[in-house]
Formats: C-alpha cells, structure tokens, sequence
C-alpha cells in the first residue's frame, strides 16, 4: 500500500457537491489505419486487460483511515472489474463536434465512485462530421481523480495503453498477486507514529520561512516582483452550478512558435498565455464586463527533482501572472505578458516552489477541508478573486502515437472547476498527424459561459491577430 501525499488527500478534501475533483482527456483516433480499418470495442478492452500492470492507477483504491486522523491509502482493489471502467457508447447522427462536446461535459460533470479505482473511459463511436477528422473515427473520453495523478503522471497513465507504432508486439501480461488491505489497527498505528512527528515538521515548516521571508522582502525592495492588486471579479469568479461546458482549438506549433519570436526572450507559454488573454478580454468585452485592471492566470508548476520523475501522485506548486488583458494591442500585450511572467517566476522562486507540499504534508487534511468548505459558505471565494482563470500546460507525446493501429489525429487535456474558479485552460503540445499542434482546451460553468462556441471563436481570433501583428515589420502597430 501507498500512503497519500497531503497535496493528493487535498484533491479528494477538495471534492463538494457540484465540484467533482478529477481531471481528463478527449482523445481521437482515425480507425482507417488499423488492420482492416476497424478497431472493434472488445479490440480496445483486451489492449488495457493486456496493460494494466503498466500504471498503478488502474487497479487501486483508497482506504480510508478511521476518524480521518491521516491521509488515505491507496490500495489494491481485488474485486477489479476492467468492464465497469471502460464504456462504450455512441454519438447521434451526423456525430459532430458540438455532440462531442456536449457529451463529454456531461460525463465530465459526473463525479467517480470513491469505492472503486478512481478513473473511467468511454470509448465514443459516431464521428461522422468534425472537420479535420476522418468520418468513422472513435474518441476515448478519460477521466482521472486529481488525488491520483497531475498533468504530469498524466502522460504516464496516457502513455500505458498507446503506441509509438500501429502494430506493436505485444507483451504477456504479469500474473496479479493482490496485496491484502490494512486492517484498522494497523492503519491506526501508523497514524500514531505519523502525527508524532508533525511537531518535527512544523519546525521544519518554520525553518523554510524564514529565508523565504528574507527573500521576499529584498525582492519587493529590488522591485523584481510584479504587483497583483486590486483584481477584480469576472463572471468566472461567482457562484457556479455543477453543470460544465468544454470547447478547444487547435494551432499550428510552428505558428505559435512564430508569435513568440516577435517579443525577444519570450517563449511558447507568454505566446500562449497572451492568445488566452485575448480571448477573455473579447469574451468580457463582448459583454460589457471587461475588468479595468488586468485579469490574472494561476499556472501550475512541476516542481518535481531528477529524482521524483517516476513518482506518482501531485507535485505540484503554482505561480500567478498577470495577463494584462487592460491592453489591447496584441504585440504590446505579448510584451507585458512576457515581463510579467518572468517577474512572477522570480517571485515563485523567492517563496520556494515546494512550500505548498510541505504545508500540505503538514496541516492536518481535516483542518485543509473545514477551511475550504467554511470558506465557500462565507462566500469568500467569490469576493476574494486569487485568479481568474488557471491556465496549465499538459506536455503531450513528441511521437505520433496509436491505439490498436487507429492513428491519434487529436488530443486535448480538461481540468476541474472550485468554487470562485469558473474558468480552466488546459495546453496540450503533441505530434498529431504527424504534425507539431498545441491544443487550448477551456472547461468552464454552463451559467456563467452558455456559449462556448464563441469564446472558442474568440480564441482562434486572439490567436491570428497576435500571427498578423507578428509577421507586420517592427515599429508599425497593428490594426
């Protein structure tokens, strides 16, 4: 058995009615490439029976300790049933990409059972009329806890049961010797021992803050930081119902690369983040609701060492930018969005990166939940704005990959919404048809963003202002 690291147990503390806590993937394969030209479902499900020794996440469950006096356990779950985490089901007629989506956001919407292992696919049939995809392609709809796995360890459980070629040899899967649950006394004693060293810890909590502390101050002196005031609320920061939309669009990789080398020093992610502030700034404004200041993103962080690469779970710490949607050229706001990301760095490295794993090791996870929970009665998630949206970056496969023979033609991440946090972009970067693409993906609230067409409209819009601003010659503003 594994024991929980504070920052996973934080994800299922994190869980309310209406907020279910996993993160996905929508996956689509052109099945014309496999033997015959058909993947059939049972095709699929005797891929994974083959698989599943290859991630740990497949078949084990949490095991909770009694009283919630430590974090749970995973454990192996010896009733395993491949079948209930697979599904099958199809798309209406013509099976387009609006059905698609509509489809996913509402499985999407629907929490897993904490009894089983925490993840499901559904294997989606009927893509007959999406532009760019070849009629009769299938997509695989997955969906993971957060407690089991980041971004990151994402693309490890992603990479269990795809290819780097169509017809790979395929290995004997290992006979499963099901290790016995923990019984209540022992998961007891282990607490006991565990809580004895939370003193040790807090000491040690207390020992990187002082430094930290240090340097936060000579940096606000050295002004390297950026100032993050005043932010205020969007219709992405108030009260959310438990109903989700998704939308995403895809760009060239070597175009965006293209818009980043317009601002000397800027990278992929400014170019990024500046094509969504774009978006959310046509979106807002579209609406009379443009904030005066500048919205700001959180964007997560790896923080893991050379040495954690294979370790599972979360490690995961977070840095603000600003994405200084108070500008409205694009050129110029690929500029500020650039100096404002690496002030921000400056300042995630001055407050140390792995500060929220440790609190998380060391603030008991029952405290973590009160607070969350008191917090959102209070209303004080609302009131008090952290971000306005997130923004991650999922790093995909540098190789086209396959299922069963079916060619990957499309791919895209789809995170998870809290209380206040109405809005979340997942960036997915991956060879698909054989081509560099980066994906944007956005998941938000059914009430607060009814039409996702368009803000997936304002997306590819922002995106080919900053392409036309990039290619004008320097000096001359764009229209």
């Amino acid at each position: 058995m594994q024991q929980l690291t504070g920052q996973d147990a934080m994800f299922l503390h994190a869980e309310m009615d209406g907020f279910p806590m996993h993160i996905g993937g929508i996956s689509i394969y052109d099945q014309s490439t496999a033997v015959g030209g058909r993947v059939r479902f049972k095709d699929i499900l005797a891929t994974f029976a083959r698989r599943v020794h290859r991630s740990p996440i497949f078949r084990r469950k949490l095991k909770r300790v009694p009283m919630g006096l430590d974090q749970p356990y995973w454990v192996d779950d010896a009733r395993f049933d491949l079948e209930y985490h697979i599904r099958h089901i199809a798309l209406p007629r013509p099976g387009d990409w609006r059905q698609l989506l509509i489809q996913v956001a509402r499985l999407h919407a629907q929490p897993l059972d904490m009894k089983r292992p925490l993840w499901q696919i559904y294997v989606i049939e009927g893509l007959n009329n999406i532009d760019g995809v070849p009629p009769g392609s299938f997509a695989l709809y997955t969906k993971v806890h957060h407690a089991a796995m980041d971004g990151a360890t994402g693309v490890q459980f992603f990479g269990a049961f795809n290819d780097m070629e169509p017809n790979p040899v395929e290995e004997e899967s290992p006979d499963w010797v099901v290790q016995p649950e923990p019984g209540n006394t022992r998961l007891l004693g282990r607490a006991y021992l565990n809580n004895l060293r939370k003193p040790w810890q807090i000491v040690q909590l207390a020992r990187q803050a002082l430094p930290a502390r240090k340097r936060l101050k000579q940096g606000k002196e050295e002004d390297l930081f950026q100032s993050l005031e005043d932010k205020e609320p969007t219709r992405f920061n108030r009260d959310l119902s438990p109903h989700r939309v998704v939308e995403a669009r895809k760009f060239d990789f070597e175009e965006v690369r293209e818009i980043k080398s317009a601002v000397p020093g800027a990278t992929i992610n400014d170019a990024v983040l500046t094509i969504i502030s774009g978006a959310m700034r046509s979106y807002l404004e579209s609406k009379g609701e443009l904030p005066e200041n500048s919205m700001v993103a959180g964007c997560p962080i790896d923080v893991r060492d050379e040495s954690e690469q294979e370790a599972g779970g979360n490690m995961i710490g977070l840095m603000n930018v600003a994405l200084r949607s108070d500008i409205a050229d694009p050129m110029q706001r690929l500029q500020a969005v650039h100096e404002q990301a690496n002030r921000s760095k400056a300042y995630a490295e001055a407050m140390g990166p792995r500060i929220g794993l440790d609190i998380a090791d060391t603030v008991p996870g029952g405290i973590i939940s009160s607070v969350m929970r008191l917090s959102v009665a209070a209303g004080m998630t609302e009131k008090n704005v952290m971000q306005h949206t997130i923004v991650t970056n999922v790093p995909g496969s540098p190789f086209q990959l396959y299922l069963c023979g079916a060619e990957l033609v499309d791919s895209f991440g789809i995170g998870v919404l809290a209380p206040g946090m109405g809005l979340f972009h997942t960036v997915t970067s991956a060879v698909m048809n054989k081509k560099g693409s980066i994906i944007i993906a956005a998941l938000s609230c059914r009430e607060v963003m009814p039409d996702p067409e368009f803000y997936a409209e304002c997306l590819q819009a922002s995106f080919a202002e900053l392409l036309q601003a990039s290619r004008e010659p320097r000096g001359k503003k764009s229209a």
